[in-house]
């Protein structure tokens, strides 16, 4: 399971998958990342983007926790990012046990939620061209093909997409 860091995603995810196998998108986390760098040093791009780098590796490595620690202790120091910091703080430590990228990567997992996207763009295309409207009915006879199309599968599932009510 993939997602963007949203709670609603992760609960779902709770009640329907196994811990193990979630994963906070990599480039929703850098994004957090770059904007938390910004607010860590607000006046000084040079040693924001320094802190990033630094913090971009301890994230693929597995620290968020470590992230948020450094967070938080520079909100003490910035009363005025402080909102800011603490914000992000939270992000990493709500997400720090779906934030093992490396070990992703070393189990063959997917870190980013890209490929996915795309291929649900390329699906919902089909169903959502200009001038096309579908009944509930009609949507759900053709959604079984379409899949079959998509995983080329098409032949071996005719039948079963066929008959179905």
């Amino acid at each position: 399971m993939l997602g963007d860091g949203a709670v609603w995603i992760w609960n779902l995810a709770d009640e329907y998958l196994l811990p193990k196998f979630m994963t906070t998108d990599w480039y929703h986390a850098a994004e957090y990342l770059h904007a938390a760098a910004q607010s860590y040093y607000p006046d000084k791009p040079q040693a924001a983007m320094r802190w990033y780098n630094a913090a971009e590796t301890l994230l693929y490595q597995g620290h968020a926790e470590q992230i948020a620690s450094m967070l938080t202790q520079r909100a003490d120091q910035l009363p005025a990012q402080a909102d800011s910091l603490l914000s992000h703080a939270t992000y990493f430590e709500n997400n720090k046990r779906r934030m093992n990228y490396m070990q992703n990567r070393e189990d063959g997992l997917l870190s980013g939620s890209g490929a996915v996207e795309s291929e649900a763009k390329q699906f919902k295309a089909r169903f959502c061209g200009p001038g096309m409207r579908w009944s509930r009915p009609s949507i759900n006879r053709l959604l079984p093909i379409r899949a079959a199309v998509m995983q080329d599968s098409f032949d071996s599932d005719w039948k079963a997409a066929y008959s179905s009510p």
